[in-house]
């Protein structure tokens, strides 16, 4: 048996792979929508993809099992418990899967084990490699558990807008994990999602675990009484991304197959300014964004963070078109499609931008250099970090706006004065600072190292 873990670090989302060398047979399991990549490890492997499934329908990117089933020739498994308005639209074209059915892979055998929680409809499977053991040897547990954590059961009523469901889910996940406390402990548990994810509220950052760590470490098993286990669960969860709601019915109902081809290069000039037309993503460097841009644009930069804010300030009902260098620009297009943001009508590469003037610019300084202009009350000082950093720490006197609330609550900000942003490194920073100037804030300063470097620098804190 082969087991390759496929990791994408802005979602810190992982899908397996699990191969029978004998047959050259391979199933996956919780492909996103680059389903390229499963067929060029199978092939790397010398196997061929005969079987697709996924854990639950997810919330927090576009599935790619349905499409990578058609193009593999594969068989497609879906879930077939759960509640009826959570159920596949789309069954007939798979496979129902139901608590103890199993799928063959050559000599693999893979149990899927109802968990519901996260989802009503979510399975986990127990994977045996009938070659070696009749033993099974791990659990791919989907969003049901992680390394340190729990899937959370908020999701389908904080993001999808089913009330009533988050207390019933988190009583279904307790149950859930007495199933789990059943299993032999050496059992290898390989998880849907790593540190990072909105799934869960402490994920580890280790890319597997067992069933007898998770035992002994886990704070979620740690409590036997359902009551209490219920406050804890929903307790301190992060809020979920506006797209969740979005990506869960697009995946229940069938997601479509991801656009493909090249996006044409686009001339200033080709561009509409006006209110409603194309949103301009500048996908360049802060400091890049900040010495000349369009106006209008919003600044976020490639790198494990562009999905994240992207799911949050990118609206999914207007046209994009991408600013940056073709390689970086045609790669944040790859990343959006995985949140379904198909919509990019094109490119403006960076040597196009001369012949627009003025270029927009955006004041970017180090916190040391503006110590005396914040603590001399010249400015409103905007701290862009969550509530949580913000109770921790923060500038004397600065105001706590998080930037995934910042564009629906510009209203509390003044107009006539100037506003320095900071944030805890300087990437939220920046993104704040070009979404202000993009709703008409000129006076605006980004404090570029944020508020690592002011206490760095030795300035006063406030706590």
């Amino acid at each position: 048996m082969l087991i390759e873990r496929i990791y994408h670090r802005g979602l810190a989302q992982a899908s397996y792979l699990i191969g029978c060398q004998a047959t050259g047979e391979a199933l996956v399991v919780d492909p996103n929508r680059h389903i390229d990549q499963y067929l060029v490890a199978a092939a790397r492997h010398g196997l061929r993809v005969v079987a697709v499934t996924e854990t639950h329908i997810h919330a927090d990117y576009l599935s790619g099992a349905r499409e990578l089933a058609a193009r593999a020739g594969a068989a497609l498994y879906l879930s077939a418990m759960g509640t009826p308005d959570w159920q596949y639209a789309f069954l007939a074209e798979g496979r129902a899967l139901r608590d103890g059915d199993t799928i063959a892979v050559g000599n693999i055998r893979v149990r899927a084990l109802h968990t519901p929680g996260h989802t009503s409809e979510h399975l986990s499977f127990l994977v045996t490699d009938g070659a070696a053991s009749e033993l099974p040897m791990g659990l791919l547990s989907g969003d049901f558990v992680f390394v340190g954590d729990v899937g959370r059961p908020d999701l389908l009523e904080r993001a999808a807008g089913a009330a009533g469901t988050m207390e019933a889910g988190a009583r279904q996940l307790h149950a859930s994990l007495d199933r789990l406390r059943a299993l032999p402990e050496y059992l290898q548990i390989w998880p849907g999602h790593g540190a990072g994810s909105a799934c869960g509220k402490s994920l580890g950052a280790v890319p597997q675990t067992t069933v007898g760590y998770e035992l002994r470490t886990s704070w979620a098993l740690a409590i036997d009484d359902e009551g209490r286990f219920v406050d804890a669960v929903l307790s301190g969860q992060p809020d979920p991304p506006p797209y969740f709601a979005r990506m869960k019915r697009v995946n229940r109902e069938g997601p479509p197959p991801r656009p493909r081809g090249d996006l044409p290069e686009l001339s200033v000039s080709e561009l509409s300014h006006t209110r409603g037309g194309p949103l301009l993503l500048d996908v360049r460097p802060a400091a890049d964004f900040a010495a000349g841009h369009l106006p209008g644009a919003l600044n976020l930069s490639a790198g494990d963070s562009f999905l994240t804010w992207a799911g949050w300030l990118v609206p999914h009902d207007r046209s994009l078109v991408l600013v940056g260098e073709p390689e970086a620009a045609c790669a944040a297009r790859e990343e959006l499609l995985l949140i379904g943001l198909d919509d990019v009508a094109g490119l403006v590469p960076p040597g196009a931008l001369r012949v627009w003037e003025p270029l927009e610019t955006t004041r970017r300084r180090p916190a040391a250099a503006l110590v005396d202009e914040v603590l001399g009350g010249e400015a409103l000082v905007l701290d862009v970090r969550g509530e949580d950093e913000h109770a921790a720490g923060r500038i004397p006197a600065s105001r706590n706006i998080p930037l995934r609330r910042l564009e629906e609550r510009l209203g509390e900000l003044p107009r006539d004065r100037g506003l320095v942003v900071y944030c805890q490194a300087g990437y939220r920073s920046a993104v704040a600072a070009s979404l202000l100037q993009a709703h008409g804030w000129a006076d605006v300063t980004n404090m570029q190292d944020g508020f690592a470097a002011w206490q760095a620098a030795g300035a006063p804190v406030e706590r």
